[in-house]
């Protein structure tokens, strides 16, 4: 793996685990144009140190909100922070059923699949079209909406759905307040990407070699530094209800792929 692939490909990551156009649609819209050979055996690897990166950076953003969640927990209460964890926990139960018992089925989707990418891509820009129109609201994240919005991080692991706009836009469109279901749906998260890191670690499957350290590193420090910004920058655009943005961009770049699905 050249040290510029790496780079590039970690800021692909970084960005788009916050920023809601898919990062594993743009990362497999990226090996495609990188070629599949920018990224070969160690491909399992570089993507665990990749998300590792993007959850450290949720870590960090989100910092004083661990904190405190974790100093509720210790209490040994059913206060607030129990009750937010314990959603938490209802919300990753879907992706975590998915995981286990679909996960041959959606590797499938990542074997170089650029016209799924289009297509969830699409599907993505009208989800966040819709969540743009939603009213503002005080609304907290309740137990039942936590697993409608942990339905919706299933659906995201295809290549091409955005997992921060699905989980966003389906926590926005059940009447959560905007800011509050940014925060729930970039907290959510880092369970269940440290459980999957922890289990490719310890699946005894990842390849690598000393010579793939530095590019390794380089992708890391990219993702990590790119996932701050994305976070953070994201936080304050659900606020203002400016996903159309992102709705465009990503009908723009789905519509890309699927020509290049075509024609390329």
């Amino acid at each position: 793996m050249e040290l510029i692939d790496a780079i590039i490909l970690g800021i692909i990551q970084g960005l788009t685990e916050f920023l809601p156009v898919s990062s594993s649609g743009h990362l497999e819209l990226g090996k495609a144009i990188l070629g599949a050979q920018a990224v070969p055996e160690e491909s399992l690897l570089f993507t665990v140190v990749l998300h590792f990166a993007t959850a450290l950076s949720t870590l960090v953003v989100f910092r004083k909100d661990v904190f405190e969640i974790l100093k509720g927990l210790f209490q040994f209460k059913w206060n607030e922070e129990t009750q937010f964890s314990l959603k938490i926990i209802i919300s990753m139960i879907p992706a975590a059923l998915v995981g286990l018992f679909l996960n041959d089925f959606i590797e499938v989707f990542f074997d170089g699949a650029i016209v799924i990418v289009g297509i969830m891509l699409v599907i993505t820009a009208f989800l966040l079209y819709l969540a743009d129109l939603a009213k503002t609201t005080d609304k907290n994240v309740s137990f039942r909406s936590a697993f409608a919005i942990g339905m919706a991080q299933a659906v995201a692991i295809l290549p091409g759905i955005s997992r921060s706009g699905a989980t966003i836009s389906a926590a926005v469109l059940l009447g959560v307040d905007k800011t509050k279901s940014a925060r729930f749906s970039f907290l959510m998260v880092v369970p269940l990407i440290l459980g999957k890191v922890a289990k490719d670690v310890m699946g005894g499957d990842l390849t690598f070699h000393g010579d793939q350290a530095v590019a390794m590193g380089a992708g890391f420090v990219a993702a990590f530094i790119a996932g701050l910004a994305a976070c953070t920058w994201m936080i304050k655009l659900v606020r203002q209800s400016k996903l159309t943005y992102f709705a465009i961009y990503c009908l723009i770049v789905g519509l890309i792929a699927l020509a290049w699905s075509i024609w390329g």
